[in-house]
């Protein structure tokens, strides 16, 4: 067994290696990824092994990598393209939705995209406008994308594996100010859960909390506060926000009966939104309470000195918890 120490960040990175050392047809794209290594250093010592012509650094143009990612796609290869920041996904946004979401259908099946497109996602990390966003829910509701989000370096690396060894367009949504958090990684033995499926991570009988990505630090913490006081949550990772996975978080829900579900991004419209209405569909007279969520509010998000007071945090969570527990 390989199990070494990595933070998430560097595990995506022994990802990316291992799947272009074991296909040729694995290639990298995007703005500063190759002698740069990237701006978070993901893709750093990947252009010195494998050279220009699969670490590609392109121009600032969105729209244009996936694209040409897409072209790439249909005739053998398998490209993995990076968007620097979050904000910066929404000039592809054509491309992604009509293009990479849809050609599988559009062909009726003889033509696959399996590419992965890599944004570095949420807030907490201080930047300026347009680097800090959370697009999983305009992404969930087009068909025909699959959507990763990781929140451990074990499943950074794996995640990254998988997503660039599957015959269908995956996102990877990756916890960018989690980037450093460390982790054991076993790159030998695949793991037991795959990859479109949730995982409890502690369980609990008092509500169940379903968080992914960067919201996975925050809500352990709060089931840790919460056990202090004699409340035992069950937290679940969704891991794979297309699909979910309902039938964990039903038989979940079934045992604890409450619900609270976690986010960075605006709870108006939210993938937290759906996932309450299914919940409340297939588990209603299992619930003791209406499922509440947290995240982020219906507002830009705000200046680097205000994000605090944006993002969920502990006393929300706990707030939720408490408004649960109510009923």
């Amino acid at each position: 067994m390989t199990t070494s120490t990595l933070p998430i960040a560097k595990a995506i990175t022994a990802g990316l290696r291992d799947a272009m050392r074991a296909d040729d047809s694995v290639l990298l794209m995007g703005e500063d990824i190759g002698v740069l290594g990237g701006v978070f250093r993901v893709t750093d010592g990947l252009h010195a092994e494998f050279g220009a012509q699969r670490v590609v650094d392109t121009p600032l143009a969105e729209a244009g990598i996936v694209g040409t990612a897409v072209g790439l796609a249909v005739r053998g290869y398998r490209p993995v393209v990076e968007i620097q920041f979050d904000g910066f996904v929404y000039p592809a946004f054509n491309q992604i939705t009509t293009q990479v979401a849809k050609m599988h259908n559009r062909t009726g099946g003889h033509l696959h995209v399996p590419m992965v497109i890599r944004i570095p996602h949420g807030g907490g990390i201080g930047a300026v406008e347009h680097h800090s966003e959370s697009p999983e829910a305009y992404f969930a509701h087009t068909a025909g994308l699959r959507i990763l989000a990781p929140a451990t370096a074990q499943d950074a690396y794996w995640m990254t594996r998988q997503a660039i060894e599957c015959e269908d367009p995956v996102i990877l949504l990756e916890p960018k100010r989690r980037y450093w958090i460390k982790g054991d990684v076993d790159t030998d033995a695949h793991p037991a859960v795959g990859p479109w499926q949730a995982q409890v991570v502690r369980p609990g009988t008092d509500a169940t909390v379903l968080a992914w990505g960067p919201s996975m630090p925050l809500v352990l913490e709060a089931a840790q506060a919460a056990a202090e006081e004699g409340v035992e949550l069950e937290v679940i990772d969704a891991r794979s926000l297309a699909p979910v996975d309902y039938p964990t978080l039903f038989a979940s829900v079934r045992r604890t009966g409450r619900v609270l579900i976690v986010h960075e991004a605006p709870v108006l419209g939210g993938l937290g939104g759906e996932i309450a209405a299914r919940v409340s569909e297939e588990c209603f007279y299992h619930l003791e309470a209406p499922v509440l969520r947290v995240g982020g509010y219906h507002l830009p998000y705000p200046p680097a000195r205000m994000e605090h007071a944006y993002l969920p945090d502990l006393d929300r969570v706990l707030d939720g918890v408490d408004r649960l527990l109510q009923h």
